[in-house]
């Protein structure tokens, strides 16, 4: 009887023939982390290899934001930039609050629009 090869297998096939797959890194070598108890391991090294900063909880996204905000006010180049980015951020805030929650239950303040510009004035 004879075998119907796929597409996919045609093609992987075709790549071992033309060597390919010869020399790869880690060829013959175990999986690094395979022994591991922790089903996910394989996705945890992922993210750790490749950076991956995971999604947060929209409240604490918005606490970090609050956070980091001096830092991004540095780059505005005049008040009303600064104005229009706090404006906008306590726009989100105050959506949030009008939301089911999402994540755990974190208050987050809105900023104060006169205290950041004069942070803003006094970081130049």
């Amino acid at each position: 009887m004879e075998r119907y090869e796929t597409w996919v297998e045609r093609q992987i096939r075709e790549a071992q023939e033309r060597g390919a797959f010869d020399n790869l890194p880690g060829a013959g070598k175990p999986i690094p982390g395979l022994h591991r108890k922790d089903p996910d391991w394989w996705v945890k090294g992922l993210l750790e290899r490749e950076e991956i900063r995971p999604p947060l909880p929209p409240a604490l996204a918005l606490r970090k934001e609050v956070q980091n905000l001096p830092e991004s006010l540095r780059d505005c180049h005049s008040e009303a930039d600064v104005r229009e980015i706090v404006t906008d951020l306590n726009q989100r805030i105050l959506e949030l609050r009008r939301r089911p929650v999402e994540g755990p239950a974190v208050f987050v303040g809105t900023v104060d629009m006169e205290a950041a510009v004069a942070a803003w004035r006094g970081s130049r």
